[in-house]
């Protein structure tokens, strides 16, 4: 296994999830469809996906006017709203500028184009293209819920606390308008403000090069983290912005998945986001990060750079330009070139053609991209490792909310013909439970520790007492065709996500129907309050206390403590499961897990 687990994830997660998907789909395909096809025809058809305006989700922002439209559980949403420029010609590698004003009222009524990566079924995005391309550089765009009423009344009623939503995909795929994230329950249920946004990713979101840095017009531009520039445009928007959609600026919690909570721990340390936010949340993230060196040498460089480094993705696309004959020659002539003229050579490679310079196989025979991001540039990301500033106390002392789920890593072993064979794409076949179940125990435990226990215990350590830690183990997964999916998958990686939001939608609709099966309805939803509960009591109070005070909540959950340390801690993290099955319940973290 890696030493940082989240790094599986950017060069796998694509070829993951599609293998999965492949497989999933076709062994459900009898059983599900039918299923499916039962229910659509005894619910009817599909509500109509033409949005129409409606006159009280007009709102005066400092750019201009926008009109949203009445979204479900009696929420506005407002969809595909620019905060930053287009990042497009010139501005490719540059920081985010604000976003131009405009005079008539914008219509948000769809999102906006999902940022340049390759099509991830399970990651919401498709691609109508043969080598899998989608998404357009012109993605800057961020979506927002709020419970439903008047333009008046959103700027005269009691604030309300706005969630931001920092998608996961391992920062080279992802849109934060994926069906998953729909904050219209959320927002409704628990009566918060939702955003979501997209940000650059992959070779768009993180390149650090040094005629880049030296065109750059400060020390934050030449970081390379473009990714992360946008992530705090987007907060500065919403800071900016959010009072006309009945949010309390001075209220923003932050939180992610994956490399979601990946970017939520270099938003805690950098000192350019302080302010920003007022509470975060981590689910399932990593402390991980880039030295500049691996970001920008080459492989043969001292020290030696990553195999996809900046200097070797201009060689590769000086090569595959016929401006060169190999590798060798090309490494070269970028350095002889003078700055302008190789800033002008890549600015006008187009977006696949930088796409194809990061392309990887995979087992599956898919293809991933593998890019170096969270640069630990030192301006805006210290050059030091997370843990260590956690543990030296040098972050955003905010509330902190953090955890893993207890078989992260089993749906990527799924995925692995070392430990589970596939037949005829039908069936999935464990060759042997107990190594397979000890494997995903040790790499998950190791997932826990890296993604929550010890950031927890570091931050601790700085005298930080507002940190609450989670462990979730819902598996209420069914068997079809002989495959036990609740040995198979468990509460793997992501499953956590539709007990947030309430959307049992991972981007199929009989991967859906599937996993997510009638009988488990009554306890998933009960859960999902519970969970959503104290996500947004977390928000209000920077307590998860007992869990929300919305409608949804039920109102009896038990108390979720503070992180304690020390050889006389007791209960340390929330367990979160159905209460069929083990139910809610403080636990104590093993005292050999906090020495790892």
């Amino acid at each position: 296994m890696s030493s940082e687990p989240s790094e599986i994830q950017p060069g796998v997660q694509k070829a993951t999830s599609r293998r999965f998907v492949i497989g999933l789909v076709v062994a459900v395909l009898l059983i599900a469809g039918l299923g499916l096809l039962t229910r659509s025809l005894r619910q009817g058809p599909e509500p109509s996906s033409i949005k129409i305006a409606d006159v009280e989700s007009e709102r005066l922002l400092g750019v201009g006017s926008v009109v949203g439209f009445a979204a479900s559980d009696e929420t506005h949403a407002w969809l595909g709203i620019p905060f930053a420029r287009p990042p497009v010609g010139d501005l490719r590698w540059r920081a985010p500028r604000p976003a131009a004003a405009w005079s008539d009222t914008r219509d948000a009524l769809a999102p906006g184009s999902p940022c340049v990566q390759l099509a991830s079924r399970l990651g919401g995005v498709k691609s109508t293209e043969d080598d899998g391309f989608a998404g357009e550089e012109d993605c800057l765009f961020l979506n927002i819920w709020a419970p439903r009423q008047s333009e008046e009344d959103a700027v005269t009623s009691e604030s309300l606390p706005v969630m931001v939503w920092v998608h996961g995909g391992g920062n080279t795929v992802g849109t934060g308008a994926a069906g998953l994230y729909d904050g219209a329950r959320l927002a409704a249920s628990q009566r918060v403000v939702v955003v979501t946004f997209n940000y650059r990713l992959g070779p768009m979101g993180w390149f650090s090069h040094p005629a880049l840095r030296r065109e750059a017009d400060d020390a934050l531009e030449a970081s390379g983290n473009f990714g992360t520039l946008d992530q705090i445009a987007a907060l500065e928007w919403v800071r900016d912005q959010i009072e006309a959609f009945g949010g309390d600026p001075s209220n923003v919690t932050i939180f992610g998945e994956s490399a979601g909570g990946r970017n939520i721990f270099a938003l805690l340390v950098s000192p350019r986001a302080r302010g920003l936010f007022h509470r975060a949340v981590i689910q399932s993230g990593s402390t991980g990060g880039r030295t500049r060196a691996e970001a920008e040498n080459s492989v043969d460089a001292e020290p030696p750079g990553h195999r996809n480094s900046s200097a070797e993705a201009v060689a590769e696309l000086l090569e595959s330009a016929g401006v060169v004959p190999d590798r060798e020659a090309a490494r070269a002539y970028a350095e002889s070139l003078p700055d302008p003229d190789l800033l002008s050579f890549i600015r006008e490679r187009s977006a696949r053609e930088i796409v194809n310079a990061y392309r990887e196989p995979s087992p599956s025979g898919e293809t991933s991209l593998e890019v170096p991001t969270g640069i630990r540039d030192g301006a805006l990301v210290p050059e030091e490792e997370a843990l260590e500033l956690l543990r030296a106390g040098r972050f955003a002392r905010v509330p902190i909310l953090l955890g893993t789920n207890r078989d992260e890593q089993k749906l990527f072993l799924s995925q692995d013909p070392e430990f589970v064979r596939q037949r005829m794409g039908l069936i999935y076949t464990i060759r042997d439970r107990a190594v397979y179940a000890e494997k995903a125990r040790e790499m998950s435990e190791a997932w826990a520790i890296r993604g929550a226990i010890a950031p927890a215990a570091a931050m601790a350590e700085a005298g930080h007492r507002e940190v609450y830690a989670y462990r979730f183990d819902w598996d209420e997964l069914p068997t079809r065709l002989g495959v036990d999916f609740a040995e198979l998958l468990g509460a793997a990686h992501g499953f956590e996500l539709p007990f947030i939001f309430g959307n049992y939608d991972l981007g199929d609709p009989l991967i859906n129907a599937a996993l997510f099966t009638e009988e488990t309805e009554p306890s998933r939803e009960r859960l999902f309050r519970e969970m959503s509960g104290y996500w947004a009591a977390f928000a209000r109070d920077g307590q998860p206390g007992r869990g929300g005070d919305g409608e949804e909540s039920p109102g009896d959950a038990p108390e979720w403590l503070p992180w304690q340390s020390g050889p006389d801690a007791a209960e340390q993290r929330m367990i979160l499961d159905a209460r069929s099955d083990s139910g809610l319940r403080m636990s104590r973290v093993r005292q050999d897990a906090l020495s790892e």
